[in-house]
């Protein structure tokens, strides 16, 4: 039986970091030094070091490239190594932008290299062999950390430093690595289509909304040129300030907005609520609710959708279909 081929791109990241002369860990070691510690592989593996940076410095475009690097290596499955800061949010932009059905795994470290017991190397042998397994096809991006596998579409960072730092809140994950198998819990929705485009000029900013709020720093933040969309990290199920409420009203007719919330886990309801900010009113001027997705995925679908020249209908239509629970 021929070994699967898996593609490994390595963006840098804690897992790639070690401390220099007594300081702090910066990016040392690329796709050769990560993967010659796992020893003896069941799979064949193509790496190529692509960048070497903390994920908060992360782009669209270094993104878009890692994506189109793993589309040409013609692999039976994809593994891309960077660092978790921003891993829920990369995850979930793949996965909009990701046609095939080849399982394209993400993962990281919370341990560098020069702390007692990192995590790194174990972490990625848990995502090649999750690439490699046939049943991962079709599932979409997914993520691989601490022994768990997640969704791309629900894993979120829930803890700055600790090593179950990741959650898949309120869906659980779906699968497990024990003993360098997979262990599947559930199975995976049907996937929608892929968003194509590239224009990701612009900026979609988060304005998180809170006590004693005017609306004042929504409509300061939104009302710059370079603005192409906002997302609003509401309370609760997706209540605003009657003041934010006002500026909302203001901006729908000329500028997509999307009502997230800010709670992190629940989703955004609908007809619940009838005062001024509530959800509902929010709908009737025209802002569009993220459903289950937080304000952060919110923010990569929307600027997703504003790169491939959606209009408003479409982008009301896109969050109903992926930010529901089916």
């Amino acid at each position: 039986m021929a070994r699967p081929l898996i593609a490994v791109a390595t963006l840098g990241g804690t897992i790639s970091m070690a401390p220099v002369d007594g300081g702090g860990a910066v990016p040392r070691f690329g796709a050769a030094e990560l993967l010659g510690g796992l020893g003896d592989l069941p799979m064949d593996v193509l790496a190529e070091t692509l960048a070497g940076i903390g994920s908060a410095s992360l782009d669209f475009a270094t993104l878009l490239r890692c994506r189109d690097w793993g589309l040409r290596q013609d692999a039976d499955g994809f593994v891309v190594v960077q660092g978790t800061d921003t891993l829920e949010e990369t995850a979930y932009f793949l996965d909009l932008h990701w046609p095939s059905d080849v399982p394209l795994v993400l993962t990281g470290a919370m341990r560098n290299a020069g702390l007692f017991s990192p995590d790194g190397p174990a972490n990625l042998r848990n995502a090649l062999t999750v690439a490699a397994d046939p049943r991962s096809r079709g599932r979409g991006v997914l993520v691989t950390l601490n022994d768990d596998v997640h969704s791309a579409r629900w894993v979120r960072k829930a803890h700055s430093n600790h090593l179950e730092a990741f959650s898949s809140m309120p869906a659980g994950p779906l699968g497990m690595v024990v003993e360098h198998a997979v262990h599947w819990f559930h199975p995976s929705p049907p996937r929608l289509p892929s968003l194509d485009g590239d224009d990701f000029g612009g900026l979609v900013p988060v304005v998180e909304a809170g006590l004693d709020d005017s609306g004042a720093v929504l409509s300061s933040v939104a009302t710059q040129p370079e603005v192409r969309g906002v997302v609003v990290a509401a309370t609760g199920v997706g209540h605003v300030s009657s003041g934010t409420a006002d500026v909302i009203s203001r901006l729908v007719p000329s500028l997509p907005v999307v009502v997230a919330s800010r709670t992190g886990a629940g989703p955004t309801l609908r007809s619940t609520y009838g005062f001024h900010g509530s959800e509902s009113s929010l709908i009737a001027m025209g802002a569009t609710m993220a459903g289950w997705l937080d304000a952060r995925k919110s923010r990569i679908l929307l600027h997703a959708l504003l790169a491939a020249g959606a209009d408003r209908s479409r982008i009301e239509q896109e969050f109903r279909s992926r930010g529901d629970l089916d």
